[in-house]
């Protein structure tokens, strides 16, 4: 899986690079079609966000997550990326099942 990184008033240092990598790394494990997810660090005065976007079963999802610790801010946006695709992978499956056909024929 391919992570795009960029950060706004922030320098993505290498510990905020291994950070984000191994934690999203995670998500697609467990969601193999997610082949590329795009991440923008944004730090403000006491806010750090997290604005996480991907393709995944043909619509967009995007997640975005505040908090005062960068950190923290990251682990929310994987948590939260995470509940996106398995909401998305949910109605997928649920459009599969059989539906009932009505015979108007007399």
């Amino acid at each position: 899986m391919k992570i795009s990184l960029s950060g706004h008033h922030v320098e993505i240092t290498d510990s905020i690079r291994n950070t984000i990598e191994s934690k999203f790394q995670k998500v697609g494990s467990h969601y193999p079609d997610v082949t590329r997810i795009d991440i923008i660090v944004n730090v403000e005065k006491n806010d750090q966000t997290i604005d996480a976007k991907t393709q995944y079963m043909g619509t967009t999802v995007n997640v975005k997550a505040h908090n005062a610790d960068l950190y923290t801010a990251i682990a929310d946006a994987v948590k939260k990326m995470e509940a996106a695709l398995k909401s998305k992978s949910g109605s997928a499956k649920s459009h599969l099942r059989d539906k009932p056909v009505f015979n108007t024929e007399e």
